[in-house]
C-alpha cells in the first residue's frame, strides 16, 4: 500500500465536477479521482478547519463510529475496476480490524475528520496514478518534441492583430 495525502481539490472548468488529487508521501506521484460537489465542500470543509452550526453527513458518521465505540484507524483505495474507485474504511472495534465498503469520496471526507492515513493499493497507483511532466527550465536546451510545441505558441503570438494603436491609450469602443 502507498500513503497518500490530499493535495488538493479542483473544479473543471468545463463541467463543473470536481477532483480530489492525492500525491504519494513518498515520490511525485498523483492520482486523481472524481468526486461529487457535496463530498468536495465536505473534504474542504474540514481540510480548511471551518466551523459548521450543525454535523454535515461525514461529521454524523464520525460521531456515530464513536459512539459505538468504534475507531477509524484508516481509509485504504483498495481497486480500480472499469474506471470507478472501490475503498475501505478500516475501523477497530472490541479488539478486531472490520472493513466497511465506500465509495472514496466519503472515505476520504472521514479520514480527514478523524485525521487517519489514506492508503492506495500499488495495483492501482501503477494503473492510474500519473507524474508531473518535466518542464523545460531556464539555461536548459529543449529536445525536439518541446521545440515542435513551443513552435505552435510562437505560430499564435505572430498571428495575432494587435493593430497600430499605442497599448497605453486603451481601448477606444
Amino acid at each position: 500500500m502507498v500513503e497518500v495525502a490530499i493535495d488538493s481539490i479542483r473544479v473543471s472548468l468545463m463541467s463543473q465536477h470536481r477532483v480530489v488529487i492525492l500525491k504519494d508521501k513518498d515520490s511525485d506521484r498523483f492520482l486523481s479521482i472524481w468526486i461529487g460537489p457535496y463530498e468536495a465542500e465536505a473534504i474542504t470543509v474540514s481540510l480548511q478547519e471551518l466551523e459548521v452550526s450543525r454535523p454535515l453527513t461525514h461529521d454524523l458518521l464520525r460521531n456515530l463510529v464513536s459512539a459505538l465505540g468504534a475507531e477509524v484507524k484508516r481509509v485504504n483505495i483498495t481497486e480500480l475496476k472499469e474506471d470507478v474507485f472501490y475503498a475501505k474504511i478500516i475501523l477497530s472495534m472490541n479488539g478486531n480490524e472490520v472493513e466497511i465498503d465506500s465509495r472514496p469520496s466519503d472515505a476520504l471526507a472521514l479520514a480527514v475528520r478523524v485525521h487517519v492515513p489514506i492508503f492506495i493499493d500499488e495495483t492501482v497507483m501503477e494503473e492510474a496514478a500519473s507524474e508531473p511532466e518535466t518542464e523545460v527550465g531556464f539555461g536548459e536546451v529543449p529536445d525536439e518534441e518541446s521545440e515542435e510545441r513551443l513552435e505552435v505558441f510562437k505560430d499564435f503570438v505572430e498571428s495575432l492583430d494587435l493593430g497600430d494603436g499605442d497599448p497605453s491609450e486603451g481601448d477606444k469602443d
